[in-house]
């Protein structure tokens, strides 16, 4: 999804709210967001889209009052063997299982897990966490995870669901008037076979019942998602599904001279910005080069679909940096106090943010998802 935003933002000229430096290519998470977290060279943002644990009140800060929210989620028990296996080395809950098991660790959870240590949103509820919620709420407080669905529902105007990506992608150009070409991507991110474990029987249970709020919540916007599918027509959907899919087809075989293209191991990738992050040396990330027998068009084309996270973070922020610098040097002199006094009132007041585009911003939230972002294309 942020792959898919960003190159929106270059196409049509639009602002994204990026991390300072020191908060490396993520709002400085797992820390609640806030305004101090955006680069100065990124402020009054159409679209922010980098991983984040959502605080409204603070995205209120920096985007417009139209702003458009939308996230997505993940199936639970599928999500944490994902991020078991991803976070083996870096979570103190995973680190303490003997051999790396994940049937031991979901034998007695509250043997390895430390609620307070800092990255322990991977091992409890971390879609709740990432949408500003209590991870560690109890099991039974079923109150709870009421009320914080309909909080979600308040704030979000399309939660889409990662195991039905494509459909999913139809509901947003359907809320956003974008064209298929706004939402053409190139899988990401995947490990490979071997980097995966298969949940024995009995183990998604556990997992559903350890991570409970996630469950409540998945299983809810689940529901809304195939409503609002048949709200649009099933059949309606099915044949955008298709075209999206006929559209992807072409487009990867222009990417990879007229083939299929097979991932690769980061090793293997020779252009060192392609090369997606490693978590460890049991996890394999795959990702793409692009041939040499292209042309340079399809080159300069197609490089920002197959580009990781990081790097597209690291050369976008370089890019709007050059058009701040550029507009500041192209402003009439003024007195230096009148610069300090612009960077001390961006932040604080929403009522304080203005915009020279027209229509609604989007914003995209943590890695559930949440996206703001500016001016949706009118087809």
């Amino acid at each position: 999804m942020q792959n898919i935003l960003f190159r929106f933002a270059e196409r049509n000229n639009l602002t994204v709210a990026l991390p300072v430096q020191a908060c490396g290519h993520q709002f400085c998470y797992p820390r609640s967001f806030s305004s101090h977290f955006v680069h100065l060279h990124t402020l009054r943002p159409n679209l922010i889209t980098n991983h984040m644990r959502f605080n409204k009140t603070a995205l209120q800060r920096i985007m417009p009052n139209d702003t458009i929210y939308i996230t997505i989620l993940r199936e639970p028990a599928s999500m944490f063997e994902s991020l078991f296996t991803y976070y083996s080395r870096h979570c103190m809950s995973f680190r303490r299982v003997p051999n790396g098991s994940l049937e031991a660790f979901l034998a007695e959870p509250l043997r390895y897990y430390r609620p307070q240590e800092i990255e322990s949103m991977y091992a409890r509820n971390t879609l709740t966490f990432d949408l500003g919620g209590d991870k560690d709420n109890s099991i039974k407080d079923l109150a709870y995870a009421q009320n914080f669905v309909a909080d979600v529902e308040k704030v979000f105007s399309l939660v889409m669901i990662s195991e039905y990506f494509d459909e999913s992608l139809i509901l947003l150009r359907h809320l956003l008037s974008w064209d298929l070409e706004d939402i053409l991507y190139v899988k990401l991110n995947m490990r490979t076979e071997s980097s995966k474990k298969r949940l024995s029987p009995g183990l998604p249970e556990k997992i559903r019942a350890w991570n409970s709020i996630d469950a409540y919540l998945y299983d809810y916007f689940n529901t809304s998602f195939w409503d609002k599918l048949s709200d649009l027509g099933l059949d309606c959907v099915a044949k955008e599904v298709q075209l999206l899919r006929q559209a992807q087809e072409r487009l990867m075989r222009s990417c990879f001279g007229g083939k299929m293209p097979l991932p690769r191991p980061a090793a293997e990738i020779k252009n060192k910005d392609l090369r997606p992050w490693q978590p460890s040396d049991k996890v394999d990330i795959v990702g793409y080069d692009l041939p040499v027998n292209i042309s340079s068009e399809a080159q300069e084309h197609c490089l920002k679909y197959i580009m990781p996270e990081i790097s597209y973070t690291r050369i976008l922020l370089h890019s709007q940096s050059l058009q701040h610098r550029r507009s500041y040097q192209n402003r009439p002199v003024q007195k230096s106090h009148t610069l300090q006094q612009h960077i001390r009132t961006t932040l604080p007041r929403h009522s304080q943010v203005h915009r020279s585009q027209p229509g609604p911003s989007l914003g995209q939230s943590p890695g559930s998802g949440t996206e703001s972002k500016s001016t949706p294309k009118q087809s």
